[in-house]
């Protein structure tokens, strides 16, 4: 029989099988799935461990498993080369980052001073409710900790400028974001940023940057040493910036780099490049190029963000006027719901059902697009530790996150203690 009958025969026969059928099939050799790539019929790919077979010339961007055009072959044997969707002979990278943003008990404002002994006889209110974060056994004593980074959200930039104290804030630092709570994390060996902004304090930053922006530079970086921390987040929501914001966006970071020597910055961006445009171009243009920003956070989406909208950033937008480049999948951490109430909580309580699990032969094996060149993305991190706001699930007992980011962190293997200066370079 010629290949292309042969071809044919198998595309016939393939829907008259169910998955099932096809217990394991040895992909070695077998490339994964591109979205950039046209496929013929009776192509072979691999995605997110299973091996599938083209049914249509010239199929382009339609996703295997909910497109009709791809039929399963069956899992990827876990014996053979290219098992467990290891990308073509690719092997999966190692996950570097994997955290949580942090809110407090008082949805993000850190206006209350916590106690976070962890003496058994007289335990803190703060250990008791996060010490999943510091213990993935769950006994908040022996084990790992479960995460390797910690983001403390939120500074308010205006507030920081102006060195504000009253109730809530402690020269512009909120109340309870102390060196206490720092050396909790990192006392275990877990890195801790702080975040400057969020979408409530957008025209805050706007403000502050238009006042002076070299001048918040500086005040952010007293704030990071002031409370110990290894660097800052910027997370500025402003989708329509201004010329005179965007050249104080740039003198912050310039400053801010300046200053802070061995510190590290990093920027959020939306769950992909149709929002936050003009941050993401600058950041793939020269911010992550240069050096001046060390990785960006891709968000999270209202809803489940899915692998489509992560690969925005590495595939850029090149028709957009002017376009955005690739960023190399190295510089990129996607973000997760924590615990959402619109959303199922797996990723706190149940790993094996977890969208972190599902998406992860994505994160540690998708390849360069046009930046960088090793495949992987450099992580995860989720929102949000404790209370982040009144429509989200709290991660405090009962429903602390030991079974879905303690169990994930030993799959995962995730660094202890995080080394910012061997993150990848590209």
């Amino acid at each position: 029989m010629n290949r292309s009958l042969m071809i044919s025969v198998v595309a016939a026969l393939l829907p008259l099988f169910s998955p099932a059928t096809f217990a394991a099939y040895d992909c070695t050799g077998l490339p994964e799935w591109k979205r950039q790539y046209y496929y013929l019929s009776g192509a072979q790919v691999q995605y997110q461990g299973v091996a599938y077979v083209n049914t249509i010339d010239g199929s382009k961007r339609d996703l295997p498993g909910e497109a009709d055009n791809w039929s399963s072959l069956g899992a990827c044997d876990p014996v053979g080369g290219g098992g467990g969707g290891g990308g073509g002979g690719v092997d999966p990278w190692a996950i570097s980052i994997y955290g949580v943003w942090h809110c407090g008990n008082s949805f993000c404002d850190w206006s209350q001073v916590r106690s976070t002994s962890t003496d058994p006889n007289n335990p803190g209110e703060f250990h008791l409710a996060n010490s999943w974060i510091i213990d993935r056994n769950g006994d908040g004593i022996s084990g790992d900790p479960s995460v390797n980074l910690v983001v403390l959200s939120f500074l308010k930039p205006m507030e920081l400028l102006n060195g504000t104290s009253n109730g809530a804030f402690t020269n512009g630092i909120p109340t309870g974001m102390t060196r206490d709570v720092v050396n909790y994390f990192k006392d275990h060996q877990i890195r801790v940023l702080l975040s400057m902004g969020g979408v409530t304090y957008t025209d805050s930053w706007n403000q502050a940057l238009v006042t002076n922006a070299a001048g918040l530079a500086w005040k952010a970086v007293a704030a990071v040493e002031s409370l110990g921390a290894d660097g800052l987040e910027i997370d500025w929501e402003n989708g329509t910036p201004n010329e005179a914001e965007l050249k104080g966006i740039e003198t912050f970071i310039d400053t801010f780099r300046a200053y802070s020597s061995g510190k590290v910055l990093t920027l959020d961006l939306a769950v992909g490049n149709r929002y936050l445009q003009e941050l993401s171009r600058r950041a793939a243009a020269d911010w992550l190029p240069s050096g001046k920003i060390d990785y960006i956070n891709a968000m999270v989406a209202r809803g489940e963000p899915s692998t489509d909208q992560w690969q925005e950033h590495i595939d850029g937008k090149s028709n957009y006027n002017p376009p955005i480049l690739p960023k190399a999948p190295a510089k990129i951490a996607v973000s997760l719901w924590l615990t959402d109430g619109r959303t199922p909580n797996d990723n706190c309580v149940n790993f094996d059902a977890s969208s972190q699990l599902a998406k992860s032969s994505y994160v540690q094996t998708v390849p360069p697009n046009g930046a960088g060149t090793t495949y992987g993305l450099l992580g995860y991190m989720f929102w949000a530790a404790e209370c982040p706001s009144t429509r989200n699930v709290c991660t405090t007992p009962p429903n602390s996150c030991e079974g879905g980011m303690g169990v994930g962190a030993t799959h995962f293997n995730i660094p202890i203690p995080l080394d910012f200066t061997s993150l990848r370079a590209d």
